[in-house]
């Protein structure tokens, strides 16, 4: 006996085709959230390798990260792997750094050294200023409840919905946290302690924002939570394990990674009573030829001023030239690496150089006409003494960066003293510095490798605008929903991630940035971070 005929299966739902401009942790982040999620997904990067800032370069058996060098915000690292089935400890060797850090002070002879647990900085600021430790107890304090409440309801969201603003977490904090927005980091601190070293500690997390005390709000004192409580960690390798692990878990997830691919533009089809659409982009491939390649989303994780004046075409941008004129950018950098033979037990791991007029030294960078502060607080990172596989046997490993304006026509760096007059001399002014106030008279002529890069090199390599070494700063114009929205406004189907836009700078904030923008595409209006999968 014949039945009826079965009815035809449903078709399978199509697959979005999605292009990821860009392969640096954000853009590897977003692809590998994406594929795990659905999506085909095709990641194009210009560069012959991944990693966009959080490079690295070897040199007679030197190795360099070429970016990023604080590991902070662990369970930002924890929970985004942990949303790609593993976790930070499958994926990464971490060590704990302690101590933290040490501090050189221009009027002081002796440095201060941050230790890796709260208990043992606040007996240091006790033992600095009288009564200061009881303050630092009440400032972590607040830095601990301001962090638990921005990762909650703030920097994981895209500020679709206003709707988190109204719970009742929010509301009863409410005018502690438009104090918090309105004020100063720097005044903020004043009410806590006296002694200027201690307030230097307590402002430089401004400079990890791109920005300086005087104009960074109160609200970022959340960071010395990070680094005065939780401690900082570093993974053996370098950073660019980071990168390596996170291109690893994208491909496991089918994505399509294609280097030396520059994008010269984001097609679009555009249609009457209704906004663009984007088709896909054209790229050069490595033999120098046109590629068109379609897609139904386009997410740019380049440089968002390059995205949004270069690659966007005329009149469907929604962030033109005109919208960065009122814009801030962060500092730019001379990164200074060198190869140093033998050992150098006057540094740490991490070591931060302080001048004592850091008013004169912030308004240089950020002023209405910069220069180059001279001297410079600058800061010094030395791996070769946690990680023995950076340099060779018995030497060290040293990385400098120096903030300056951000302006490419400083110029660019070069390898053995080969770069622009301009900034060879302020890495030249810097390692003089570093040698006197660390007590190294024969560090100049101990140094074997030397490379340096500057702001034109930002510009060129990574199209960073202005040649800034960051991005935005995070001033209170430039923070939170006033930062831009990861979605455009003029192109359906075009999204961005990365640290020019939400949440911002920092290679935690562009992990968040790729969980954003999923939830961004599946109209996910929650504040917090996803579920992670059990």
């Amino acid at each position: 006996m014949t039945g009826a005929p079965s009815p035809a299966a449903a078709p399978a739902p199509a697959r979005q085709r999605t292009i990821v401009i860009g392969g640096g942790i954000a853009g590897l982040a977003s692809a590998a959230l994406l594929a795990k999620e659905g999506h085909d997904v095709t990641l194009l990067e210009a560069q012959s390798t991944l990693g966009g800032r959080a490079g690295v370069w070897e040199s007679d058996g030197f190795r360099f990260d070429t970016g990023p060098s604080w590991y902070l915000m662990p369970e930002v690292f924890d929970h985004f792997y942990k949303l790609l089935g593993t976790n930070a400890a499958a994926q990464l060797h971490l060590t704990r750094l302690d101590p933290g850090y040490r501090v050189h002070f221009e009027s002081d002879v002796d440095p201060v050294d941050i230790a890796a647990d709260r208990a043992s900085n606040t007996a240091l600021f006790e033992r600095i200023e009288p009564g200061a430790g009881k303050a630092l107890d009440r400032y972590l304090d607040s830095a601990e409840d301001t962090y638990r409440v921005a990762v909650d309801r703030f920097l994981y969201s895209s500020f679709e919905s206003m709707g988190q603003f109204a719970s009742r977490e929010i509301l009863r904090r409410l005018g502690r946290l438009g104090r918090l927005l309105l004020q100063p980091l720097d005044r903020f601190i004043a009410g806590y302690v006296n002694d200027p070293r201690l307030r230097q500690i307590l402002g430089y997390p401004a400079v990890f924002l791109g920005s300086s005390p005087d104009r960074t709000p109160a609200l970022y004192h959340l960071m010395s939570h990070l680094d005065l409580a939780d401690g900082v960690l570093y993974p053996q390798g370098g950073f660019a394990t980071i990168i390596d692990s996170i291109a690893g878990l994208a491909r496991a997830e089918g994505v399509e990674i294609i280097t030396d691919a520059r994008v010269t533009a984001i097609l679009t089809r555009s249609f009457a009573q209704r906004a663009a659409v984007t088709t896909g982009v054209s790229y050069l491939d490595d033999t120098g030829h046109v590629v068109r390649l379609a897609a139904d989303n386009v997410v740019s994780c380049a440089d968002l001023h390059h995205t949004e004046t270069e690659l966007v075409p005329v009149g469907h941008r929604t962030y033109p030239e005109r919208w960065w004129r009122r814009r801030v950018s962060g500092p730019g950098a001379v990164l200074v690496m060198l190869g140093v033979r033998g050992e150098l037990p006057q540094l740490l791991h991490h070591t931060l150089f302080f001048t004592s007029d850091w008013k004169e030294n912030f308004g240089r960078i950020f002023g209405r006409r910069p220069s180059v502060p001279s001297p410079a607080s600058f800061y010094a990172c030395m791996p070769s003494v946690t990680d023995a596989a950076v340099a060779p046997d018995g030497d060290s490993n040293l990385f400098l960066l120096v903030p300056i304006p951000a302006d490419p026509t400083l110029g660019h760096g070069g390898i053995d003293g080969s770069g622009s007059p301009t900034i060879e001399a302020i890495a030249d002014r810097a390692i003089e510095q570093l040698s006197e106030w660390a007590g190294i008279p024969d560090l100049a002529e101990r140094i074997v490798v030397r490379r340096t890069i500057g702001p034109a090199d930002f510009a060129a390599t990574l199209n960073s605008w202005k040649g800034g070494a960051l991005g935005p700063a995070h001033t209170l114009r430039q923070s939170a929903f006033f930062r831009g929205s990861n979605k455009s406004a003029r192109v359906d189907g075009l999204y961005y991630a990365g640290g020019s836009t939400i949440p911002g700078i920092g290679l935690p904030m562009c992990l968040i940035s790729a969980e954003i923008l999923l939830k961004r595409m599946n109209s996910d209006t929650s504040p917090g971070p996803l579920p992670e999968p059990r």
